[in-house]
C-alpha cells in the first residue's frame, strides 16, 4: 500500500525483501530518502542504520515501527524523522519524504 501511494505520487520505489538486500541496494544506488522499517529478516533497522553510516552513506531516515517505540527508535539510531505504525495519515508519510527529499 504505502509503495503505491508514494509511486501515484510521482516517486520511485524500491522495496528490499530484507536488511541485507536493503543495504546492498542502497549501497549501489543511494536513494533521495529511506523509509525504514526496524522489524526486517536477516539484519533489522537498527543494524542497517549502523551500517550505513560505517559506509559513509549520508541518506536521510525515516524509521517506521510501532507508534510506542517509534521516537525512541529514530533517537536511538540518529534517524531523520519517524512515521509512527499505523500511519495517522498517509499524508503524513508524503509530507516527510517531501521535507527530507533533497531539493533539485
Amino acid at each position: 500500500m504505502l509503495k503505491e501511494l508514494l509511486v501515484a505520487e510521482g516517486y520511485e520505489v524500491e522495496v528490499a525483501r530484507d536488511g541485507v538486500d536493503a543495504l546492498d541496494s542502497v549501497t549501489r544506488r543511494p536513494p533521495a530518502v529511506i523509509l525504514l522499517d526496524m522489524r526486517m529478516p536477516r539484519m533489522d533497522g537498527w543494524q542497517f542504520a549502523q551500517e550505513l553510516r560505517r559506509r559513509g552513506i549520508g541518506v536521510p531516515v525515516i524509521v517506521m515501527t510501532a507508534a510506542h517505540s517509534a521516537r525512541q527508535w529514530a533517537d536511538e539510531i540518529k534517524a531523520d524523522d519517524h512515521l509512527a505504525k499505523p500511519f495517522a495519515s498517509l499524508d503524513e508519510v508524503i509530507e516527510k519524504v517531501e521535507r527530507l527529499q533533497p531539493q533539485a
